[in-house]
């Protein structure tokens, strides 16, 4: 690990917030109607970065003294921060400084846009409130278009809170010479809090803060929670990140503004469409006061659009992809079924019409040695024992897939990443290969493999790999080869796990296919 990753590390473990004075201080810094903020430290829920281009970055925080309360403590007043950007990551040698206004009707939190950067530089930053700053955080633009140079990446998601420690962030922190991190969904579960020893899904290892959630304060308590785990906030400060959504940072297996509660034989009380376009809008609103994206992706209302195309020089060429909000409700009845007839209808759409468009001309402009799709639903087909698919995955929706697959079609190069189903594989689906990343902490231990994998493995020999254990994907991609390298750690509901590697594979350019390095 080189030594700025080391300061990075050991900033984040010693906590949120380095100094702090107290009330006094920001009573002296603000006005006076600002005053009625609870005391402590406001930068709770650390830093972050995302989204990187060559000549920016986009920075985050978010005042939070209180950050389990409506509010997160805050007046609902504009307070103004005062950031730096640095050379180094002792915040000696400062390029450039600035202020910026954090508003209560995004939560207090800070979405900035930094340009005029130079391409595959490391960066060094902090805000700052009174007497108050956040820890140091660390990012990277991406390298210029005519750079040809490998590029190293994660992939990682599914992290239940109540389900285990996060240990594989602490581990994903400490990564040498990351370009980026996608995290393919799941940051928070909606699910209410649970006390251990429950019924319910998964283990309790620790507790959800309140209830389901439904509202915009919910849905803000519950990020908060999320963004105060030491370790989670360790990775966000070490490495930029490229984010989207799946399903539980609204519910679970909901699609196209539709409840996963339809009417349907699973739940026959069917929540209103109109009812749900609450929930979304407010679920869509606190991820975005969240997560270090750019204002293209700021909700309005229900319309959000998070799809969106990043390169990264001559090597990679990132299709973030939204497999929700634009897809046709499940069908058969969701779950892992026998497939009915309306599993084959050719109309059938994942990704929308106008996604869909964007996606295939993009892939056909791309220059990217890899054409890297990153997304969130098994791609491949998974026939389970006694014949049943899962309709929340690609086999649901066959003619969407397969239109899919044929943007591709004698394309060297097409890459595609994964997440939802807490398990790791790695599949060859057509002119495609398919890696898909395990959960960061959902479903707690896990296992070296899945008990019905072998069954699974054995009906379908295009799926290469499983692993049951939890923690994330290492990629690199190549001028030949891209390699995906599954680290995981042997339990969660402790804390404190090694990092082990669980597989390593690499698909060629030339011959395609998934192959153990």
């Amino acid at each position: 690990m080189d030594s700025a990753a080391r300061d990075i590390l050991a900033l984040a473990r010693r906590g949120l917030l380095r100094g702090a004075t107290g009330l006094a201080a920001l009573a002296v810094a603000q006005p006076p109607r600002a005053r009625a903020q609870a005391p402590g430290n406001p930068f709770t829920l650390g830093v972050a970065s995302g989204d990187p281009w060559p000549d920016s970055v986009v920075l985050w925080t978010r005042l939070a003294p209180a950050p389990l309360e409506p509010g997160g403590g805050m007046a609902p007043v504009p307070v103004t921060l005062r950031w730096e950007l640095a050379a180094d990551a002792q915040m000696r040698r400062i390029l450039r400084s600035g202020e910026v206004v954090a508003r209560p009707e995004e939560a207090h939190s800070v979405h900035l846009v930094l340009y005029g950067l130079e391409p595959a530089r490391t960066y060094f930053y902090r805000f700052r409130f009174g007497a108050f700053e956040t820890p140091i955080g660390r990012t990277r633009t991406a390298p210029g278009p005519d750079t040809d140079r490998d590029i190293r990446f994660l992939n990682a998601g599914c992290q239940n809170f109540e389900h285990g420690h996060f240990t594989a962030w602490r581990h994903a922190a400490a990564e040498e010479q990351i370009d980026f991190v996608f995290h393919y969904g799941d940051y928070i579960y909606e699910y209410a809090g649970r006390q251990s020893g429950s019924r319910g899904w998964g283990p309790v290892v620790r507790t959800h803060h309140g209830g389901e959630t439904l509202t915009l304060d919910d849905y803000r308590s519950r990020y908060a929670q999320y963004r105060t785990d030491p370790d989670l906030a360790a990775a966000h400060a070490a490495h930029p990140f490229v984010v989207t959504y799946d399903d539980h940072e609204v519910e679970n297996n909901w699609v196209g503004l539709i409840s996963q509660r339809d009417g349907g034989a699973r739940f026959p009380v069917a929540t209103p469409p109109e009812t749900f376009a609450l929930r979304a809008a407010a679920a869509f609103q606190a991820w975005y006061e969240h997560m270090p994206v750019r204002p293209a992706a700021k909700p309005r209302g229900t319309e959000i659009t998070a799809y969106r195309r990043l390169r990264f020089g001559r090597r990679l060429d990132l299709h973030v992809l939204d497999t929700r909000r634009f897809r046709d409700d499940q069908p058969c009845g969701d779950g892992n079924v026998v497939p009915c007839a309306a599993v084959d209808r050719p109309d059938a759409q994942v990704l929308g019409t106008a996604q869909e468009a964007w996606l295939r001309a993009n892939v056909n402009a791309s220059p990217g040695t890899w054409r890297v799709l990153a997304q969130q639903i098994f791609l491949a087909p998974r026939r389970f024992p006694r014949g049943t698919l899962s309709m929340d995955s690609w086999d649901g929706y066959p003619a969407a897939r397969q239109r899919l697959l044929d943007m591709f079609a004698g394309r060297p190069g097409g890459v595609v990443l994964t997440g939802d189903v807490h398990r790791a594989w790695a599949n060859e689906v057509g002119p495609l290969v398919e890696f898909v990343g395990t959960s960061i902490s959902s479903e707690g231990d896990g296992s070296d493999i899945q008990a019905t994998a072998p069954e699974i493995m054995a009906a379908n020999p295009h799926l290469r790999f499983n692993s049951n254990r939890r923690g994330y994907t290492l990629h690199v991609a190549g001028r030949d080869q891209l390699h995906a390298i599954y680290r995981a750690v042997p339990f969660v509901q402790q804390p404190d796990a090694p990092l082990t590697t669980a597989g390593h594979f690499v698909t060629s350019l030339r011959g395609g296919g998934v192959e153990r390095a």
